[in-house]
């Protein structure tokens, strides 16, 4: 029995002995536990700053995500909303002001409409359709207020910005051929009024006078768009009208039916002033809007109504409202190009237009056979060039108005006429060769004026008669018969 007091070591075969390598294992793994922890720490706290940059970076802050604590606090809610509406409106001096107004937009379309009621008297006769049309524009400009003034707010340092033709793309074009562009100015004007009025509530405190200098500024711009919008229906409007210019001068020179031409001038605003009176000349040349334009313009200083467009090389303008279409002709005559103008008969409504144009253009055509013509010239003072050139209408008339008339006055006024024009105009002469006194003969052709309108002893107009006796002689020895 071993003693108990007995402190030798133990027999080394009674424990194993440990390995000389377990030591550092243990120490490397701790370690390695350690390492890895401190990654996970380090990639948790980078994930929360990544989170919170993107955070700042929606909500417009500009701090440095590295400056952020990973434990910060949530955003206010108030401070959050300010946030958004800063990125929606800008950080302008307006940018507070823009959701007020956005919220308020159907308010001040209605409160525009009823002021326009009440301080407008054509308004209340507008349409209901039509009305209805205007608050959807009234509703759309202040969209665009809102629209304008954000571009601004993100934008300062812009000074203006062009309102685009939108605004009035809520109504459709025929609204622009029932409110005319004075009509729409008004309408404008009433809807910033009314606007104006309500700065005070729309523009939070401190920015009143910003916005009410912001809305002045933007009412200058809708003004230009409207003048935008009006100039493009006007150019649209000219082209058309001036391609039913075009028709209806066609339709003058082929000698439609009067109810052609009457649909056609009805079609342009003709207002259908008497009397009516057609003038061909020679066209100046050039782009057929500027001749056009040069005619409408003296037409309005003069105070007539025309209708012109161009025909091949020559302008024809229908006249209208001018008691003397001569006279008027005389102060448009600048418009027309070198050559004769002949200038028609009025005649009292568009009815007779188509004759009154084909005496204008057959006289046109034979003016040239009387170069010392005046201009502008009757084409009733061109009568026997227009039946030597074949006009079928002054034929008849110089058979009927001026032979047939001598032919039933009596035979001595055909013989004293045939007599004059064979002595050269000498009265002596005629006296001598019908065996009467002169101033029987002087009787004679004093008569021979009254019921013909041309004077023996004016030579023009006895180269008229001269003519007609010859056309009235053909006529009846074809034994009386229209042979024109």
């Amino acid at each position: 029995m071993s003693d108990p007091r007995d402190t030798s070591a133990p027999d080394s075969s009674a424990r194993p002995t440990p390995r000389r390598d377990s030591v550092p294992r243990a120490k490397a793994s701790r370690d390695k536990a350690g390492r890895d922890k401190a990654s996970r720490d380090k990639a948790a706290r980078d994930k929360a700053a990544r989170d919170k940059a993107s955070q700042d970076k929606a909500s417009g802050d500009t701090a440095a995500p590295e400056t952020a604590a990973p434990d910060a606090a949530p955003a206010h809610p108030v401070r959050a909303a300010s946030a958004q509406a800063s990125s929606v409106y800008g950080t302008g001096p307006l940018a507070g002001t823009l959701a007020r107004i956005e919220r308020a937009a159907g308010a001040l379309s209605t409160a525009s409409v009823a002021r326009m009621d009440d301080v407008l008297p054509w308004f209340r006769e507008v349409p209901a359709d039509q009305r209805a049309w205007v608050t959807l524009v009234a509703q759309a400009g202040v969209r665009s207020l809102v629209e304008w003034l954000r571009r601004q707010s993100l934008d300062p340092d812009q000074a203006s910005q062009e309102v685009s033709d939108e605004v009035f793309d809520a109504a459709p074009r025929a609204l622009a051929r029932s409110i005319n562009l004075e009509h729409t100015v008004q309408l404008i004007k009433v809807t910033i009024d009314v606007v104006e009025q309500q700065v005070p509530r729309l523009a939070e405190p401190g920015q009143e006078a910003a916005l009410r200098d912001a809305v002045v500024r933007f009412s200058r711009e809708v003004a230009f768009a409207a003048a935008r919008v009006y100039a493009r229906a006007a150019e649209t409007r000219g082209l058309w009208d001036a391609r039913l210019q075009a028709l209806l001068v066609d339709a003058l020179v082929r000698g439609e039916q009067p109810d052609v031409i009457a649909s056609r001038a009805a079609a342009l605003g003709w207002p259908d002033p008497t009397p009516v009176a057609i003038v061909v000349g020679r066209s100046p040349g050039g782009e057929v809007a500027a001749i056009v334009h040069n005619v409408y313009r003296a037409a309005r200083r003069i105070g007539v109504e025309v209708i012109g467009g161009v025909h091949g090389d020559r302008l024809v303008v229908m006249l209208g409202g001018a008691t003397d279409p001569l006279a008027a002709t005389e102060k448009m005559l600048a418009a027309y190009g070198d050559g004769p103008v002949v200038v028609s008969a009025p005649v009292p409504s568009l009815d007779e237009a188509s004759q009154a144009a084909r005496s204008a253009l057959a006289g046109f055509r034979a003016a040239p056979a009387w170069p010392a013509a005046p201009r502008p010239v009757l084409a009733g003072d061109l009568l026997p060039e227009r039946a030597l050139a074949g006009d079928v209408d002054a034929r008849r008339t110089l058979r009927n108005d001026v032979f047939a008339a001598l032919a039933r006055s009596g035979g001595e006024l055909l013989e004293t006429l045939d007599a004059f024009l064979a002595a050269g105009g000498v009265l002596e002469s005629a006296a001598r060769s019908l065996f009467v006194h002169p101033n029987t003969v002087r009787y004679r052709l004093r008569r021979i004026g009254d019921i013909t309108g041309f004077a023996p002893l004016v030579p023009r107009d006895a180269f008229t008669l001269r003519v007609a006796l010859a056309i009235g002689r053909l006529g009846a020895a074809s034994g009386g018969a229209e042979r024109d």
